[in-house]
Formats: structure tokens, sequence, C-alpha cells
């Protein structure tokens, strides 16, 4: 049951960051709850995007002034 429960909560989107990425930030301020700042670059803190965060994550790749980051939908 545990299992069933945690397989609806996952979210088979991803994201990533490209090395493009300039550290700008804007991605870590738009969706905190997936990204993070590295020491040269944002870095992405989970395997999955959680759904309640798809939008957000794709609002900071939308916003992104390089391009840097990639949502990845099956």
């Amino acid at each position: 049951m545990r299992a069933e429960f945690l397989r609806e909560k996952e979210s088979a989107v991803k994201a990533r960051i490209l090395d493009t990425c300039t550290a700008c930030g804007l991605c870590c301020d738009t969706c905190p709850e997936v990204f993070e700042m590295g020491d040269d670059m944002a870095t992405v803190i989970v395997d999955g995007v959680p759904k309640q965060y798809e939008e957000t994550a794709q609002q900071a790749a939308d916003e992104c002034p390089v391009q840097a980051i990639v949502i990845e939908r099956p």
C-alpha cells in the first residue's frame, strides 16, 4: 500500500540544468523546491519534479535568461 501511495506522488517530469547556466539564481528564487545554487551554476535537487511544483519548475525554465533549464516530460 505504501509503495502505491508513493508512486502516486512521484512525477515522471525531470529537470536538467545545461552548462550554459550563468548562475543568475532566477530558477532558485522561482522554484527553490527543485533548484538550488551550486558553486558555479544552479543544480536540480530532486530526482523527479514533485507534481505540485511542475508548474513553477516550468515557469523557471520559461523565464531562464539563457534557456539553461530543460524540463523533460514523458
